[in-house]
């Protein structure tokens, strides 16, 4: 390897993308061309990153496969960064099995990093975690520590657990100044924000505050009976009954939850429950119909009792209940939640985050533009859309992932 290739290498490492260029912009050797690619998607031009480091590939030997698995290694993570989240994982899997067997540790354990990082952003949190059991922190070099912490620290900030966040933060935070690369000192100051920040909102008794995510940790730790409007969960402290599928029923119980310990009339229950304005007989009948519904899944944990002009919620165990909402509601809020990182997706990639169908998502995006809350770039199968984060909102609570316990 030429001096230049060795300058450039190093100046792509310490995250000077111009400094790379400058001594390798007008050179078409293989290795030139990958020093080259990597430069462009440090600088964000993603669809010319693809091309050169493909060019870089085709360019190598066909003995030289290891210049190729580094090649395919960070085009997979270009997809990954452009959240093309169904292209990586066989791209990667690959990469990692040659990258093991010619003995390049360092980025074979990049490889890993990537493939939990993946999974974490589509809600697979147990399969990230066992992902990143497998690397050795201490052997990284600090740059890819500093990743490979943030990773950790964001499945402990979906699981919420924000001790064991924390302390990952800090650990990258070590990590990246070391590195001495300012984007990613500044990615990491960024990912610690969002433990100072409202989270969620708590409904009780009338009243709503905000709260930060070590705040609703607490919360769900105690002994309350909560109505989890993040999540779909009515839970107390021995038992949890997801609602999830049955969104009438959730409607109701977070009716009932927010009116306790008072009663709610049957005609606030109809109007909201049903969305509709004129309730009739056959909603009086519907209504009867999911109450019981809804007091026979609750029955570990609360009655639901007739009062004289409705019903009324009255849990066995806790001495409160209240409702853990989301911090802005919105009918799309989980598209927006994603959104809210600053990246650009493809529908087809929110699909698979949120779990649900890509016509679903299309839908969703639609009534947002309409509604100049996001926007999109692109045609066809290259389209992306983006909407800037919403100040002072971390994301967290809205994103797919189990609570502690589910």
């Amino acid at each position: 390897m030429d001096s230049l290739i060795t300058a450039a290498a190093r100046a792509l490492a310490a995250g000077d993308p111009l400094g790379a260029l400058k001594r390798v912009a007008l050179r078409e050797d293989a290795p030139a061309l990958a020093l080259r690619g990597i430069a462009m998607a440090q600088l964000g031009d993603f669809a010319r990153a693809k091309a050169l480091l493909r060019r870089a590939a085709r360019a190598f030997g066909p003995h030289e496969t290891m210049a190729r698995a580094r090649c395919a290694l960070a085009e997979a993570e270009i997809a990954l960064v452009s959240r093309d989240l169904g292209e990586p994982a066989k791209a990667l899997d690959t990469a990692h099995a040659t990258l093991v067997a010619h003995g390049d540790a360092v980025n074979a354990a990049h490889a890993r990093y990537l493939q939990a990082r993946r999974l974490l952003l589509i809600g697979r949190l147990d399969d990230a975690d066992r992902t990143l059991a497998e690397l050795d922190p201490a052997t990284l070099p600090p740059a890819s520590r500093a990743s490979c912490e943030l990773v950790t620290a964001g499945i402990a900030i979906r699981r919420l657990r924000t001790a064991t966040a924390r302390a990952a933060l800090v650990r990258a935070g070590h990590a990246a100044r070391q590195a001495g690369i300012p984007a990613l000192t500044a990615e990491v100051r960024n990912a610690a924000r969002v433990l100072e920040l409202p989270a969620a909102r708590l409904i009780a008794r009338g009243h709503e505050r905000l709260l930060r995510l070590d705040e609703v940790e607490t919360l769900l730790a105690s002994t309350a009976f909560v109505v989890d409007a993040c999540r779909y969960v009515v839970r107390d402290a021995r038992a949890a009954v997801s609602l999830e599928r049955r969104p009438v029923l959730f409607a109701l119980a977070r009716i009932l939850g927010e009116a306790w310990p008072g009663d709610v009339p049957r005609a606030t229950l109809i109007a909201r429950a049903f969305r509709t304005r004129h309730a009739d007989e056959s909603h009086r009948a519907r209504l009867r119909v999911e109450i019981g519904r809804l007091r026979t899944l609750l029955r570990p944990m609360a009655d639901i009792s007739a009062t004289k002009h409705g019903f009324a919620l009255a849990p066995h165990h806790a001495s409160e209940v209240v409702v853990l909402a989301r911090p802005v509601d919105d009918a799309h809020a989980a598209v927006l939640a994603l959104l809210a990182d600053g990246e650009a997706w493809s529908s087809s990639a929110l699909a698979l985050a949120l779990g649900t169908s890509q016509r679903s998502v299309q839908r969703a995006l639609d009534a947002l533009a309409a509604a100049d809350k996001v926007d999109s770039f692109g045609r066809g199968r290259a389209r992306r859309w983006m909407t800037p984060p919403v100040p002072g909102f971390p994301t967290s609570l809205l994103l797919p992932a189990p609570f502690p316990g589910d």
